[in-house]
């Protein structure tokens, strides 16, 4: 990983986008940026039951004159098809960085399947998606992403490749 200080930057574009609302499910992918969403008070961050309640909770957002940013897995995708027809309809912005599982020396055959239809899924269900495969790439999808979603009223996800969050072992 050239570049183990995206999460960091992360939080930095977050501040300078003005996101007020992290919400999400715990995840190891995501945990930096998370504790550095828990840790500053002026971002509301919200530990999830489940990945569909962030849609609804970045639409709140929007709604209440805030930005709004959702982090899930890439398992957690399917749980918001339903959802996603919220943002496709009343034009809010949804943005989401989706940590990919099921990739790149993935050790559970249970996260291949969705890991392997999460860009289609999401594409199929009007969101666009932009794709950052190496740790360099994180920080500008990000960034362009958030851009494109807040300023166009459309939802956007950021797909992080599994060789950038690395692969978890059961083994160790």
């Amino acid at each position: 990983m050239s570049n183990p200080d995206w999460p960091r930057k992360l939080y930095e574009e977050f501040k300078a986008l003005n996101v007020r609302q992290v919400s999400y499910v715990p995840d190891a992918g995501h945990s930096a940026l998370i504790r550095l969403c828990d840790a500053d008070p002026e971002i509301q961050s919200v530990s999830l039951t489940t990945e569909e309640e962030g849609v609804a909770m970045s639409a709140g957002a929007w709604l209440g004159g805030q930005r709004a940013a959702l982090l899930l897995q890439s398992s957690g995708v399917g749980n918001c098809i339903n959802m996603l027809s919220l943002q496709q309809e009343t034009r809010m912005p949804l943005f989401m960085i989706v940590t990919m599982r099921g990739e790149w020396g993935e050790f559970n055959p249970w996260q291949i399947a969705m890991g392997k239809s999460t860009q289609s899924v999401l594409e199929d269900s009007g969101v666009y998606v932009y794709r950052a495969d190496t740790a360099d790439d994180v920080v500008a999808n990000v960034a362009a992403g958030a851009r494109f979603a807040y300023q166009t009223g459309r939802s956007v996800a950021v797909l992080i490749g599994q060789r950038v969050i690395g692969t978890k072992n059961f083994n160790k």
